[in-house]
């Protein structure tokens, strides 16, 4: 009869990890943990930037992260060593690094209706002089990929791309909840379920093509319209305004004009030569 081996400093007597294996996988668990904290907090430092506020001092960083002087500096460094950030010691400010034009680069590449959207959505703002966001699905909610707001209103609603909304809540994530397939968005159901509110803006949403939000705490207004290709919804376009420049009416001039440049993106996105098409 063959006798099994004693089992090592890293296994139990029943074949399961022992007291040694166990405080290995608890920290490599730790490790991993710490690893996804340190790229959420880099993420959240570069997404502190905005158009509004490209230039940001280490105590500002500090005081959007929540955390020591110390730690801030240590990620700002972090970030500078591969050009995702840039210091400027006579004003003592961060601003994006070229690093990040690249990925930006890399971003349209990868999704293509940011650029075919890019003069329908310039346009779109000199006709009815509000921001204009285009937003894709990742997933779990829309994600804010585009934003064209040179507009001329003295006061003016700035989106910053990145940005992720609230799947029910806002006005492009209930275009996604109308027009993606069934069980493509996570907690629909039961969102539906608890809210009859929300079923009736669905249904809605559906037969005219446009969602509307507004938020009564900040005075802002959201139109939303779907982006198509072959038959699958592929973004919302949405205008952003105040409660007083843009109308709660689906049939507005600006949400006819936003519906508009939605379907105009729909029949050019995918299509060989839709930039020479849009100029």
């Amino acid at each position: 009869m063959v006798t099994p081996p004693p089992p090592g400093r890293g296994a139990s007597s029943n074949g399961g990890p022992g007291a040694a294996g166990r405080r290995q996988l608890r920290s490599t668990r730790g490790e991993v943990t710490a690893s996804i904290q340190s790229v959420e907090r880099a993420a959240h430092i570069l997404g502190f930037f905005t158009v509004s506020r490209p230039r940001l001092t280490l105590s500002e960083l500090t005081a959007r992260l929540g955390m020591s002087k110390a730690t801030a500096h240590r990620y700002a460094m972090a970030l500078r060593q591969v050009n995702l950030l840039r210091y400027d010691p006579t004003s003592g400010e961060y601003t994006l690094g070229p690093q990040v034009l690249v990925l930006a680069a890399a971003a349209r590449a990868g999704l293509p209706i940011i650029t075919v959207a890019g003069p329908l959505m310039e346009d779109l703002v000199r006709e009815i002089n509000e921001t204009v966001v285009l937003s894709v699905w990742d997933g779990e909610a829309p994600v804010v990929v585009r934003v064209d707001d040179g507009t001329e209103r003295v006061v003016r609603v700035s989106v910053r791309a990145g940005a992720r909304l609230d799947p029910f809540r806002s006005a492009q994530g209930r275009v996604f909840c109308a027009f993606l397939p069934d069980g493509n968005v996570p907690g629909m159901d039961e969102e539906m379920a608890r809210s009859p509110k929300l079923r009736a803006d669905i249904a809605a949403i559906r037969q005219q093509h446009v969602a509307l939000n507004a938020s009564e705490l900040h005075g802002v207004r959201t139109i939303a319209a779907p982006v198509f290709a072959d038959g699958q919804l592929v973004a919302v376009m949405a205008l952003v305004g105040t409660t007083t420049t843009l109308s709660e009416s689906v049939s507005s001039p600006a949400a006819r004009a936003l519906r508009r440049t939605a379907e105009r993106l729909s029949e050019v996105h995918g299509h060989e030569g839709a930039g020479a098409e849009l100029a």
